[in-house]
């Protein structure tokens, strides 16, 4: 059935204005003019709101007259008449006016206010009031199928949020916290199950969500998702090691001390006539400038070290073919030179290598140091330390603790002060420094790292307190291709060296150097620059992942350690609050005790609670006993 249709709507709007009492569209709801104005047309809405509005902003619906907006409320229930309307007319057109007077006999505002609400519900009707289209009846039965599907989705969004709430949810709620997740991992900003709970959308809210709720337990650390790092090492597959001249020193008992477990050996030290030798893993030999591997690992900056596992900037096999000791004859790029009486460095120089390596842990080499090898090298050490001091070192000791994961097992070692650590320390930075020195004397550009002397006076003395106070005044660190001195090592210039198979800085500074004693083009400073700048926007989010992970490890180990009891030291102060550091922990905490402790007080702490996914944890001070 095709109803005529009269005149458009639109048209008669503009041909004529509505009179007073006509019933109008204003923004989708209903309207009553009140006043034709010249420009202006006064309506009330259906809250009594009175509104001058252009004639264009709204449509006419009835002339009227609608004597009051309350009259709207009085039409009949006309929805079983629409239906039966809209099998007289699916699929064809018919305007408003010859819908209601189908629909009705009433022909009042109140009965088209009725009709054209039903048309806007879209599942029988839709269009403009000159311009009504009957759908056909499988558009309807679509949209009722698509309805229901909605309602059913709502009902089941609806009991979700409910059991959200309280705290108890069910296999079948993953779909729906899966967007939790997301958001605990950094990976989207909202959520919508937190903003339908009430909470401020944030990873920690999230992450704690899904602890509450048991998706999620002490084992799931999300800081380097949230930082954006990958969180797996590189796979590239590397060519086999080039076969070339090296000077061979396999004669000499070259010593690779590390911690126990290390599986990326990288440097070594041994002794030649009094020459002190650090052997570096030939990196530069096996990853070129430019390549995948190389590109790969610019990208990431430095390997991710994590209680829970070591994601590497190189693929494993680079550690295959260069870990020191790792086979029975290791390629090195050896750094030697000589350490004068006052500390100095003299006569510095760098080849290709082969060495014979012994490894041993730092607990090991501790038992050795009365031995000829391990004692020359330790003199040497103590001379280049005593001249760093003269140069105006800051010194800080703090307590350290090295925190892994193996299983469900968290364990947290304190690491501690061996002289073996201080030989290894100081080795590496003697060959920072003569690379450093190399390097400028042959023009080759490289990223020196650079420390700022401190805006402040440094605070003295050896207590915890003075060197929490001195490590808070230490400015950062940076790489330059410009020298320059390291306050903090008390060295006017130093390069980072010795770990071309962890950081990729020191991996670009091999790669200048083998350039060099090969003669082939060196990289521009400006291509060293853009590498530095590569590497800084990782670097403070590796640092920061590393340390939100220990953090995150040491409060899920005081999760499982409910009475833990210990000491803390009071390192700052603040009115009440104190700033307390827990030596066999590592960690720094904040206590209001019941009265004010001098700086340096060890105070007897117990554990109150944990709040893992806000990285807190309370301690209360135990009454001597």
């Amino acid at each position: 059935m095709t109803v005529p249709s009269l005149p458009s709507y639109n048209r008669t709007m503009s041909a004529a204005r509505p009179s007073v009492g006509a019933l109008v569209l204003y923004k989708q709801g209903p309207a009553r003019i009140v006043e034709n104005g010249e420009k202006r047309i006064l309506i009330e809405t259906q809250d009594q709101q009175r509104l001058r509005v252009r004639p264009k902003d709204i449509l006419l619906l009835h002339p009227g007259p609608l004597q009051s907006m309350s009259d709207l409320l009085a039409a009949p229930d006309l929805f079983a008449d629409l239906v039966a309307a809209w099998e007289l007319l699916a699929g064809t057109e018919t305007t408003l006016l010859d819908l209601v007077g189908l629909v009705t006999n009433d022909n009042t505002p109140a009965a088209t206010w009725a009709v054209w609400q039903m048309v806007m519900d879209g599942l029988y009707f839709g269009g403009e009031p000159d311009r009504i289209i009957a759908a056909a009846p499988e558009a309807v039965q679509l949209e009722k199928d698509a309805r229901l599907a909605r309602q059913k989705e709502q009902e089941a969004w609806s009991a979700f949020v409910a059991r959200a709430n309280a705290g108890h949810l069910i296999d079948e709620d993953a779909a729906y916290v899966d967007e939790v997740v997301d958001l605990a991992l950094g990976r989207q900003p909202h959520s919508q199950v937190l903003r339908a709970l009430g909470k401020e959308q944030t990873p920690e809210n999230a992450h704690d969500f899904l602890l509450q709720t048991g998706f999620w337990d002490y084992s799931v650390n999300p800081y380097p998702s949230r930082a954006g790092l990958p969180l797996t090492s590189a796979s590239e597959v590397l060519p086999p090691l080039a076969d070339e001249p090296r000077r061979d020193f396999t004669h000499l008992e070259a010593l690779a001390i590390d911690d126990a477990g290390s599986h990326d050996p990288d440097d070594a030290i041994s002794l030649e006539d009094g020459r002190f030798w650090v052997h570096v893993a030939d990196a530069g030999a096996l990853i070129h400038p430019g390549t995948y591997a190389d590109l790969e690992a610019r990208a990431r900056g430095a390997n991710l070290y994590l209680p829970e596992g070591t994601v590497t900037m190189l693929p494993p096999e680079a550690t295959h073919q260069l870990g020191l000791g790792l086979a029975e004859r290791s390629p090195a790029l050896s750094i030697g030179f000589f350490v004068e009486s006052d500390g100095r460095l003299s006569a510095v120089e760098i080849i290709p290598s082969r060495i014979a390596v012994t490894r041993w842990t730092y607990e090991e080499a501790e038992t050795h140091l009365d031995e000829p090898l391990p004692g020359q090298l330790l003199q040497m050490a103590a001379a280049y330390y005593a001249r760093r001091q003269r140069n105006g070192l800051i010194d800080i000791n703090l307590p350290e603790v090295r925190v892994t994961v193996e299983g469900d097992r968290i364990n947290i070692a304190p690491i501690r002060p061996l002289q073996s650590r201080n030989l290894v320390r100081e080795a590496m930075l003697m060959a920072g420094e003569a690379v450093a020195q190399y390097a400028q004397e042959n023009k080759i550009p490289i990223p020196f790292t650079i420390q700022e002397p401190p805006t402040s006076e440094m605070p003295s003395g050896d207590t915890p307190s003075s060197m929490f106070a001195r490590r808070r005044l230490l400015r950062p660190s940076r790489q330059s291709t410009v020298v320059g001195p390291h306050s903090g090592l008390g060295m006017s210039q130093y390069a980072q060296v010795t770990s071309p198979l962890r950081r990729y800085l020191d991996l670009v500074i091999h790669q200048q150097l083998r350039a060099f004693l090969h003669g082939r083009p060196l990289l521009k400073e400006q291509a060293i620059s853009e590498r530095i700048a590569a590497c800084e926007l990782t670097r403070r989010d590796l640092r920061t992942a590393e340390r939100l992970s220990r953090e995150h490890w040491t409060l899920a180990y005081l999760l499982q350690q409910p009475h833990w009891q210990g000491e803390g030291i009071v390192v700052e102060q603040s009115g009440r609050r104190h700033r307390l550091l827990l030596p066999e922990l590592a960690l720094e905490t904040d206590l209001y005790p019941r009265r004010d402790y001098p700086l340096d007080s060890v105070l007897q702490l117990g554990r109150q609670d944990v709040q893992l996914a806000y990285l807190a944890a309370r301690f209360v001070e135990l009454t001597p006993s």
